[in-house]
């Protein structure tokens, strides 16, 4: 919609919901206020936003939008990615970040077919771009039921 902006805060919410870190959602909506009302271009307001993705063989490589200063992973592994093949049946996949892209495998997909991030109710996740804003949610399909 025309005038709006999003900011995410799937990291900061609780399973009710709510998120009890309100100041970081604040700040994360001045940021859109700052660069979408008063044109602070230095201002990064939004984090990484899948842009698209390619597959050669069993894996499957992610492209994004605004992964300025390179994706982060905020842990060990990257979590909350699920990949499905041709059965519709989503597994967990692992990652690993390639600069401004991530590489997706699972050995329970061989040929995969559609990605998910971050597609469940209080997902665990931890994709960000270098100003520490966390990834949206997102899906490469348009298939029914859940994610795993």
């Amino acid at each position: 919609l025309p005038h709006t902006a999003m900011a995410t805060a799937l990291d900061v919410g609780e399973e009710d919901i709510h998120p009890r870190n309100k100041r970081e959602v604040g700040l994360r909506l001045a940021r859109t206020a700052l660069r979408h009302v008063y044109g602070r271009t230095d201002v990064l307001a939004v984090g990484p936003l899948f842009r698209g993705f390619t597959v050669s063989g069993h894996t499957v490589v992610l492209s994004f939008d605004h992964a300025d200063g390179g994706l982060l992973c905020r842990g060990s592994t990257l979590k909350g990615f699920a990949l499905a093949g041709s059965d519709h049946i989503f597994h967990w996949a692992e990652g690993r970040i390639m600069g401004d892209s991530i590489q997706l495998q699972s050995p329970s997909v061989p040929q995969p077919r559609a990605v998910r991030y971050g597609w469940a109710n209080n997902p665990e996740v931890n994709l960000y771009n270098g100003a520490g804003l966390p990834a949206h949610p997102f899906r490469t399909d348009n298939w029914t039921g859940a994610a795993p």
